[in-house]
């Protein structure tokens, strides 16, 4: 079944600014990117899809479902990690997180039973009974997932999931987040304005800018595999350089990475050559294919979306980067 499916969606606040305009795109099962720089009408999208907002005109479908008036029906099949920090300090995350089975619909045992589990699956179990507001960062963002999957949803919808983490946090959340779409078979739409981390562990994308649809395709057609080698070694990477170069081989870093581009099968046999006979550890040769971030290579200029009552409004992106949408 198709996850969501959206006909012309628009919508506006106040006839002023344009969060989503004309928005026509389908998204199928997996693990999906939802990218675009603050303010591109990401979480308008998520909330209309929740039927927690309305559009101003065309039609949306989650799960077949019209979330304008099935939207009960679309929360109880459907699990959202919001973005902004929204967790009663006071309770354990074992409390909290059966509350929320509650009010999905599942009985008191049966909710308490899916706490644990779910919260064991999120890496919390030992400290589940621990009031929340004692938590880093890290541990909330896990206990908001938790509360996402308490349910057993059909599909997750996501909202920054890295948000406020350091490095090995994002890393351990990201590595949920894959075990989750490929492991429990929960089909999962990451909103994210960090292109990398969508690279790294989605199968699908959909790219909106300034509330418009920029493109939406498989991540294997976006990247797609360009004459260029790209070499990785663990050690000797300047001496490999080096080597390459005398040997006629046009050579440029990376990063962590040597780029040589692919003459021939001839290119092959003289990389492999030079790290043999530098006794290097190759850790990996193939075809380098366009990262995601290359599509997002010029400034785009769009409306910033108008803020919840109780939050501040973001700031519209003042660019894009190679790196991600910042």
């Amino acid at each position: 079944m198709t996850l969501i499916a959206t006909q012309s969606l628009t919508k506006t606040y106040g006839n002023q600014v344009t969060a989503l305009s004309d928005l026509t795109v389908t998204v199928e099962p997996g693990i999906v990117g939802l990218v675009g720089a603050n303010g591109a009408g990401k979480s308008t999208f998520i909330k209309i899809m929740l039927g927690l907002l309305g559009p101003t005109s065309g039609q949306a479908r989650v799960l077949g479902l019209d979330p304008t008036v099935d939207g009960h029906e679309v929360r109880t099949r459907v699990g959202y990690m919001p973005e902004h920090d929204c967790l009663p300090p006071d309770l354990s995350a074992a409390e909290f997180v059966t509350h929320m089975g509650r009010m999905s619909g599942l009985p008191r045992t049966i909710a308490r039973e899916r706490a644990s589990e779910t919260l064991r699956h999120v890496g919390l179990y030992e400290e589940r009974y621990r009031q929340i507001g004692g938590y880093s960062t890290g541990m909330k963002q896990r206990v908001k997932l938790a509360q996402a999957l308490v349910h057993d949803p059909d599909l997750l919808l996501l909202d920054e999931p890295t948000n406020g983490l350091d490095p090995a946090g994002r890393d351990a959340m990201l590595a949920l987040i894959e075990r989750i779409g490929t492991e429990f078979g929960i089909s999962v739409l990451v909103c994210s304005h960090l292109l990398g981390e969508v690279e790294r562990i989605c199968d699908a994308l959909v790219a909106i800018e300034g509330g418009r649809l920029l493109r939406s395709a498989q991540l294997s057609d976006m990247t797609t595999v360009t004459e260029v080698l790209s070499i990785e070694v663990s050690e000797g990477t300047e001496e490999l350089a080096a080597r390459l170069t005398e040997a006629g081989l046009s050579v440029r870093a990376d990063g962590q990475l040597l780029l040589v581009p692919l003459l021939d099968d001839a290119t092959y046999d003289l990389i492999l050559t030079a790290v043999a006979e530098l006794d290097l550890p190759l850790h990996r040769l193939d075809q380098r294919r366009h990262r995601v971030a290359e599509l997002f290579a010029t400034e785009p200029t769009q409306p910033a979306e108008p803020a919840e009552p109780s939050q501040p409004a973001e700031p519209a992106a003042a660019g894009t980067t190679r790196e991600g949408l910042q």
